[in-house]
């Protein structure tokens, strides 16, 4: 009979046990939560970096598809880019917590991006007729920077 009770309280846990089980599925579910919490934290820069990508991309794009020279000066109106005619005329421009499409419309949801151009006229492996454009493009600590070159080669 003694057998019997024996084994009888063998069955289930004490209370020690219950409370060493809790607290080390606590500390591994706090460790787990605070994983999770940074990369999500850390999940909105990379979207910030793309979109940044994008902006320079677009603006050197159009850049680049402007005459190398035009007989027509520009003009900067607000941060619209539509009276720009030749690749100097983005010499210089800027816009400051916004981002504007060419017509100067202010871009839904890049509040808070800045963009900066500048167009330098240089030499480029001999060639006299070259351009360096640099275009920036910053949101909060994050700078994104595009490099192109542009030459007269209808010269």
């Amino acid at each position: 009979m003694r057998s019997d009770r024996a084994s009888a309280r063998q069955r289930g846990f004490t209370i020690i046990e219950m409370v060493v089980a809790i607290v080390v599925i606590g500390v591994g579910v706090a460790g787990l939560l605070s994983a999770f919490s940074m990369s999500v934290r850390n999940s909105a820069d990379p979207m910030q970096l793309k979109q940044s990508q994008v902006v320079a991309d677009e603006v050197m794009e159009e850049i680049l598809l402007k005459p190398y020279n035009s007989t027509t000066p520009g003009a900067q109106v607000g941060c619209a880019r539509n009276q720009f005619y030749d690749v100097a005329d983005y010499n210089g421009y800027t816009t400051t917590g916004k981002i504007c499409d060419v017509d100067g419309i202010a871009i839904a949801g890049l509040n808070g991006y800045s963009l900066k151009i500048d167009v330098v006229a240089t030499t480029l492996g001999g060639l006299t007729a070259a351009r360096k454009i640099t275009v920036t493009v910053t949101h909060g600590s994050g700078t994104y920077v595009l490099v192109g070159w542009r030459t007269d080669y209808a010269s």
